[in-house]
This record gives structure tokens, C-alpha cells and sequence, in this order.
């Protein structure tokens, strides 16, 4: 079963959906069966390099709304991260460029260190509210990913993997993706969104089935997972 994500590292649902997605193929036991790659998505291209702007501003100003307004928005999508396990410093989170962190994932994937990487970087952006557009952070995960930090700075201090990149992006407006997370697996089916655990589950069960799929022997004594809400992000 190939699964091919696209998402953003500043897409708070991507990594709800993330995680989701992981938890669904525990429990349909097609954990060890799946081959997932991750699609590059820019929701703000436009978002300065060095912004330092922190997270509720930005969205106040995107959205036309106050600052106190932008933490009440938060509020939701920080409650459905702990849901999947995850908890959201959004007091924290700083706007972010992300075109260098998926240059990086990139180059990551040629090392087939792209899935330790790109979990790292969602979670030092919205668990540790890091700032994943600077170069010296987006370095500092890529060597603890095991990457060689001196090919990882000659790649973001190049315009190396930009083509990479762009494809993704293309190709997603090929496919009529308005919003991440975005799941297509065995490229004819497509799931949209961070949806619910069972609606994951339901999905991967009747797509294995279509394809004639079976999962691997569960151990006994599995732990059943909590069933969530879901949403995406768009760049509206």
C-alpha cells in the first residue's frame, strides 16, 4: 500500500493527520505493509525568511481578526492534538518560511531519512515551538536525523531540491488539492483532511479490500487507540 502525503510543516492538522494515519494502520494491522512518502505543500509561500512573528499575530492578521480572537481559533485545534497524543505550544509558535525545510526533507529522502526528519521538524515546530525557517535549526534536526550537517548546510545554502519541490506542488494543483493534509494511496483513492480514526480505518480497510490486501497478524494484547476529530488547512 503506497501513501503519499502532502502537507506543511506549519499545517497544524498535518501532523494530527500524521499521527491518525499511523494510528490507523496500527490498528488495521497494515502498519509494516504501508510505504508512505511525504509531498511537499507551502501554504504561505509568501511568509518572510526571517519573520519572528509569533503565530497568533500572523493568523489575527491573515483572518482579519484580534490577537485574542486568533487564541480562541487555536484553542480547538490544540484540544484535537492531544486527542492523537500531541501537545501544541501555539504561545509560543513563531511564523515560519518552510521552502528550506522541504528542500531539506528532500535531500533527506536520498538518504531514506525523509519520515525521521519530517517528524522531527513537525514536532520541534508545534510541540517545541521552534523556528524551523532558520538555517541553524533546520541543520541541528538534520544532523540528529543523521544526516552529515556540512551536505545538509551546501544544500539549504543552494537552491538544490527547489525543482523537488515545485513538482510536489504542481502536482498537487494537478490533482485539485485545495487544502492539506492531503492522503492519495495507490495512487486511485484520496483521502482529505486530518479526518476521525475510524473514518482512517474504514478507508484503509476498504481500499485493502478493493486491492486484495491482506494485513500482517496483530500480536494479542494490542492497545485500541482513542477515536479523534479532523479538519485540514487551505491557504484561504
Amino acid at each position: 500500500m503506497k501513501i503519499e502525503i502532502w502537507s506543511d510543516y506549519v499545517c497544524p492538522f498535518c501532523y494530527i493527520g500524521k499521527r491518525t494515519l499511523e494510528q490507523a494502520l496500527l490498528k488495521t494491522g497494515f502498519n509494516n505493509q504501508a510505504e508512505v512518502t511525504f509531498k511537499a505543500y507551502q501554504l504561505d509561500p509568501a511568509t518572510p525568511v526571517d519573520s519572528s512573528m509569533p503565530v497568533y499575530e500572523s493568523l489575527a492578521a491573515k483572518f482579519g481578526q484580534s490577537v485574542e480572537q486568533a487564541k480562541e481559533m487555536t484553542k480547538g485545534v490544540a484540544q484535537h492534538a492531544q486527542q492523537v497524543g500531541l501537545h501544541y505550544d501555539f504561545d509560543n509558535m513563531v511564523q515560519a518560511n518552510t521552502l528550506a525545510a522541504h528542500r531539506l526533507v528532500k535531500f533527506a529522502e536520498t538518504k531514506n531519512l525523509e519520515a525521521v526528519l519530517t517528524e522531527q521538524l513537525l514536532n520541534a515546530y508545534f510541540v517545541n515551538a521552534e523556528h524551523i525557517g532558520k538555517h541553524d535549526v533546520l541543520l541541528d534536526h538534520a544532523e540528529k536525523a543523521g544526516l552529515p550537517r556540512n551536505e545538509a548546510k551546501a544544500v539549504l545554502d543552494s537552491d538544490e531540491f527547489m525543482a523537488d519541490v515545485e513538482q510536489d506542488i504542481a502536482e498537487a494543483g494537478q490533482l485539485g488539492v485545495q487544502g492539506v493534509p492531503f492522503f492519495v494511496i495507490n495512487r486511485k483513492y484520496a483521502i482529505s483532511g486530518a479526518q476521525p480514526l475510524d473514518a482512517f480505518v474504514d478507508s484503509i480497510k476498504q481500499i485493502a479490500d478493493e486491492e486484495g490486501l491482506r494485513p500482517a497478524l496483530k500480536p494479542l494484547g494490542s492497545k485500541k487507540t482513542s477515536y479523534c476529530t479532523g479538519d485540514s488547512c487551505s491557504s484561504d
